[in-house]
This record gives C-alpha cells, sequence and structure tokens, in this order.
C-alpha cells in the first residue's frame, strides 16, 4: 500500500528526477560534443587513421569513432556502414525530426547515446518517456506514435519497425548500438 504523500512533496520528487535527467542528459550532450570538436581541431587525429567512402559519404575511423559530414553538421558513429546489418522498410527521413521533440524509452544506454549524440543537434530537445502507463516513473510523461518517439528493446531478433511517428529497435543487446547506426544510416539516407 502506497504512504500518502502531499501534493508538495509529490511535485518536490518530480522537480528532482526532472533536475537529474537533465543533468545526465547535458552531460552526456556536453561530453559527447566536446570530444568531436577537439577531434576535428586535432591535426593529428586524422592522420594515419582508416577511410572509407560508402554511397558518396566519405568516413573517417577517429578515437573510435567513424566520422562524416552532412551539410552542416558532423555526426560521430560507433560503426561504418558497411559494419552495420541491412535495414528493410520504410522508415521518416531525417527532415522529420528537424526541429521536434524526440522521446525515447530504452533498455540499451549506449544505443540511446548514440542515437541521442547524433540527432541531439537536430531535434528540439530529447526527453525519456513511456509509451503505456505500466511501470512508468511518475515524472515521465505518456507518449503515444503521434509523437517522434524511439523505443529500443532487447529481443533475440534484431528488427526495426516504424509505427506511424514511433520506432521500435529490437536485437541482442550486444548488437543494439549496431543496429541502431544501422537506423541512423537509414534516416539520413546514407543506406537507402
Amino acid at each position: 500500500m502506497r504512504s500518502i504523500e502531499s501534493k508538495k512533496d509529490i511535485e518536490r520528487r518530480r522537480k528532482r528526477n526532472q533536475i537529474i535527467v537533465g543533468l545526465i542528459m547535458i552531460f552526456i550532450m556536453l561530453g559527447s560534443t566536446f570530444a568531436i570538436i577537439i577531434d576535428s581541431l586535432s591535426n593529428e587525429g586524422s592522420k594515419g587513421n582508416n577511410k572509407i567512402e560508402y554511397n558518396g559519404y566519405e568516413f573517417i575511423e577517429n578515437n573510435g569513432f567513424w566520422i562524416t559530414k552532412i551539410g552542416n553538421y558532423n555526426f560521430a558513429f560507433s560503426y561504418n556502414p558497411e559494419q552495420t546489418p541491412e535495414i528493410e522498410g520504410e522508415f521518416q527521413t531525417l527532415d522529420k525530426y528537424y526541429g521536434v521533440p524526440l522521446y525515447f524509452s530504452t533498455e540499451s544506454e549506449s544505443a540511446m547515446n548514440e542515437i541521442y549524440r547524433n540527432l541531439n543537434g537536430i531535434v528540439e530537445r530529447t526527453q525519456a518517456a513511456c509509451i503505456e502507463e505500466k511501470e512508468c516513473p511518475e515524472d515521465w510523461p505518456i507518449k503515444d506514435c503521434s509523437n517522434n518517439f524511439i523505443i529500443i528493446k532487447e529481443s533475440n531478433e534484431s528488427k526495426i519497425i516504424q509505427q506511424d511517428k514511433c520506432v521500435f529497435i529490437y536485437g541482442e543487446s550486444e548488437n543494439l548500438t549496431q543496429i541502431a547506426d544501422g537506423f541512423l544510416f537509414k534516416i539520413m539516407e546514407i543506406k537507402s
């Protein structure tokens, strides 16, 4: 049985949780941005590194990331397009993410960080959310597929499904970051 809490206590806990999630997001964002800036400024960073060209895009391996430039944006991936699985299906393209919130629910922090690092400068903001009320933290919003929502789940089967504006990414825990990169290559139209 739940103890009775005052509205003030509930609001205080909700604000505290929002601040904690916000600080974690800011830390991830600043760390990723700082690493990319340092790498791009380093003259020695790109010398002697692996390079591949894929579908007209040049990828340079630098400090464990595969970096490419699309328009005015630099993107950093853990895998290059040749290392990611082929993804079947139609997905909304990157332009559908510009300037709108992106919600996520994940069972893999590394896969979520991969998507966050690459879409953070594109989307208005990112926020953890739930697709259903069951087992949802009190301070997370409940969202549906009318919102850009990425749900990452561990599964024995690797697949990605687009349902309205929801993207469901499934795979074994050790492959989810690789699958997430494949999803990013697909929406960026690097891979068809």
